[in-house]
């Protein structure tokens, strides 16, 4: 491979909702480039970014996979991300390691669900959003309105940097080469009113040019521009929209010229926020992105083959990784060796000597890796961390097991590398059913999942329908207090509290406060009746289920100089605990999701009709450019937990929707007294 400085150097996260057509679009880039001989297809399987077994089945993107092209003395790294509503989370985690988000649209179908989720997503982690309208041809008609509804949605900064001609057999630049083409032939708009539109955005950020511009009468050049063109897309200030066919590759030049000409490189977008230290104690961190500096790079994409072991792809902020070198993790006092060092095209690794800052490259073989792992030469940086990124909250479970007796431990091997992999998948307990729970975003996560766990790790799991995730809280304040006494010959137990339990505002969790005065319960107990409340917290008063958002104050107590001992005041605490929550007016909590169903303007009334009918509210209606109506609604997870299902009996498998978790509220009595019925009877 040819070596290139970190200016030279670009880094796209190709995001868009399934069907847009990411994967074509790149497959025309890298042919465009020559850094493929021929184009492969997405509905052949012959595609270079979905070269799974998984994605070749079920012919859609399943996981990020990672592309690049030299071209014009610049190396691009793209990463294709999955599509389908499911695969969001996996969708995400490339952003910390990339400049800019490439959001493609699909013409035909228009903004969907996914596009608007990511092109907030970009914007809430400072990426400067590039949004490609794909399969413009055929689609003459509709154009205009889309670029209308884009700017109605992610706002009227959104200006095309070029425009489809009247054939829609080429586009016309408006901004790098304007002046031979003002007076060409767009199907829309104006050439001349488009440059105005971004020359003006532009100057904005900037007052000297402006002054320049506006006094003068000058024309200023794109060279001339670039300074606040970059400040204006990292602020967000500007978000340039052009036109392509990936199938008749109209628009493919013009769009890798836009890449290397108006994307930033990683020394002007803005700078990673690294932290150093943990939780509350974290503090901001400068990072130098010098190539001779201490070494600090990220892993956001961890893959595990029976085989090769765990493969880390990471992103280099500072310093230079080079093959033989020792690097540290995290925290970890014993470094690796960089044996391996190879850059990922598709399915191939090609072995590279060195990663700069900027570069995106992978390593293998190194069990301790970890998505959010940051990997550095100098103990330095042992504290060095990027903030969590917000992953979707898994709405949907499965309960499975093991299928075969004595693969216990084997089921818990994989699903904790399915997890390492994608971190949008959770494990959870219920201690109250004795089930292990998979988490995920939809059953098509679910079962993908659940096939690599078969295909690529020989394990097979029974499934079943999980209890849904209830929790338990309180809704007034109480106290109550409760001695322990135990005597049975020789030494006896001895301990007493008085707790008031008080509820916190929704999603807080738990807290515990200790307010005893003169010594009435010793320090060395107060962790006991933590302990106490916290187990009796696990198992609920109501109906098995946790209890959370509430905070617990130790009041007074009494103890015995010989008697008491910690297990006394586990159970006072325990014991105190369940009383004040009886008389604090319990309630169970659901999951309350947020849902955005996608049908045709005819299937409205039955999906509306049905989601009142399952106690769910219908928040609000609106009509797409291409005919679709989006319908934004609330609904218990227990009533929507089967609503593929339904959707697609409504609507004859036409309907599409997306679920995102939006938070715990309380159940109605009759739900409540059905589901206390039911845990007694258990």
């Amino acid at each position: 491979m040819a070596e290139f400085m970190t200016e030279q150097i670009r880094n796209l996260a190709v995001l868009g909702h399934t069907g847009a057509g990411k994967s074509s679009l790149l497959e025309a880039l890298l042919f465009q480039g020559k850094a493929i001989t021929q184009k492969g297809r997405v509905d052949k399987g012959t595609n270079h970014a979905d070269f799974t077994a998984q994605e070749k089945d079920h012919r859609h993107s399943l996981e990020p996979s990672f592309l690049n092209l030299d071209f014009d003395n610049h190396h691009i790294n793209f990463i294709d991300t999955p599509g389908l509503p499911d695969f969001f989370g996996r969708a995400l985690l490339p952003l910390p390691g990339v400049e800019t988000v490439l959001l493609v649209i699909n013409a035909t179908t228009g903004i969907e669900t996914i596009t608007q989720r990511a092109f907030e997503a970009a914007r809430a982690q400072g990426k400067v959003v590039l949004i490609a309208v794909n399969h413009i041809d055929g689609n003459a008609g509709i154009l205009p309105a889309l670029l209308d509804d884009i700017q109605t949605r992610f706002g009227h900064r959104c200006l095309p940097v070029n425009l489809p001609n009247a054939a829609l057999d080429s586009v016309i630049d408006c901004y790098l080469h304007p002046e031979p083409q003002l007076q060409a032939d767009a199907l829309f708009h104006d050439i001349a009113s488009a440059r105005d539109e971004l020359v003006d955005t532009v100057l904005e950020e900037d007052d000297d040019l402006m002054a320049l511009y506006l006094e003068q009468g000058e024309s200023l050049t794109p060279e001339q521009l670039h300074a606040p063109l970059e400040t204006a897309l990292r602020m967000g200030h500007l978000v340039p929209i052009c036109f392509t066919s990936a199938e008749t590759e109209v628009g493919i030049s013009e769009l890798l010229e836009l890449i290397i000409k108006l994307c930033p490189n990683p020394l002007e977008a803005n700078p990673p926020q690294f932290l150093k230290g943990f939780a509350d104690q974290a503090k901001p961190v400068d990072v130098t992105q010098a190539a001779d500096d201490h070494v600090l790079a990220h892993v956001f994409r961890v893959a595990i083959d029976p085989f090769f072991g765990r493969m880390g792809v990471f992103r280099v902020h500072q310093g230079t990784i080079q093959l033989g070198m020792k690097l540290f993790i995290g925290d970890g006092r014993k470094p690796f060796k960089v044996s391996s060092l190879f850059k990922l095209q598709g399915d191939r690794q090609i072995a590279v000597t060195s990663a700069i800052p900027g570069d995106i490259c992978a390593v293998s073989k190194v069990d301790e890796l970890n998505v959010g792992a940051v990997l550095h030469d100098s103990h330095d940086e042992d504290e060095f961390c990027l903030p969590e990124l917000n992953l979707p909250q898994p709405i949907f479970g499965l309960a499975v097991s093991a299928k075969r007796r004595g693969d216990e431990q084997k089921i818990a091997e994989v699903l904790h590398k399915l997890v390492v992999e994608d971190p949008s998948l959770h494990i959870a307990k219920n201690e109250a059913e004795g089930q292990t729970i998979l988490q995920g975003q939809g059953d098509l996560h679910l079962q993908i999942a659940l096939e690599k766990a078969h295909d690529l790790f020989n394990v097979d799991m029974d499934t079943d329908v999980p209890a849904v995730a209830y929790r338990e809280t309180i809704m007034a304040t109480a106290k109550a207090r409760y001695r322990h006494k135990k005597q049975s010959g020789g030494s006896g137990q001895f301990g007493e509290v008085e707790l008031e339990v008080e509820p916190l505002p929704r999603g807080t969790g738990f807290e515990f406060v200790s307010k005893v005065v003169g010594g009435s319960v010793p320090s060395q107990y107060i962790p006991a009746v933590e302990k106490g409340v916290k187990e009796a917290m696990g198992s609920g008063a109501l109906a098995g289920y946790p209890m959370q958002d509430v905070r617990v104050s130790l009041l007074d107590g009494k103890h015995h100089s010989v008697d008491s001992k910690e297990i006394a005041f586990v159970m006072a605490g325990k014991k105190a605990f369940l009383d004040a929550v009886h008389q604090a007016q319990a309630v169970i909590l659901e999951p309350i999701v947020e849902m955005t169903v996608t049908v045709a303007q005819e299937h409205v009334g039955d999906i509306t009709g049905d989601i009142s009918a399952n106690r769910g509210i219908i928040c609000g209606t609106q009509a797409q450019a291409n005919g679709k109506v989006e319908v934004e609604v609330e609904a218990p997870l227990a009533t929507v937990d089967d609503y593929s299902t339904r959707l697609k009996s409504l609507t004859g498998g036409d309907g599409q929707f997306a679920m995102t978790f939006s938070r715990y509220d309380v159940v109605p009595d009759h739900v409540q007294q059905q589901l206390v019925t039911e845990a007694k009877r258990d």
